[in-house]
């Protein structure tokens, strides 16, 4: 699929995100977009594993259809 698909359906809130909580730091990241589901599935542990890592802390996945505005959005 071509990035306008895949922008397009960003635009109308219809591609899936990968949507990581933390609760140290006390952030949200936001991974994507992708066309499906299933690679939004397919694509969350290399994320999860990138913030331990970085020794993150209380990690919890969703994957979402939703249009984020903040790509990283800190609470500290």
């Amino acid at each position: 699929m071509g990035d306008w698909f895949l922008d397009g359906l960003n635009r109308l809130g219809l591609a899936y995100w990968v949507e990581i909580t933390t609760t140290e730091p006390d952030c949200t990241y936001f991974f994507g977009p992708f066309a499906t589901q299933r690679l939004a599935q397919a694509h969350w542990p290399g994320f999860v594993d990138d913030l331990m890592h970085e020794e993150a802390e209380g990690i919890s996945v969703a994957i979402r259809r939703v249009r984020p505005r903040q790509l990283t959005i800190s609470r500290d």
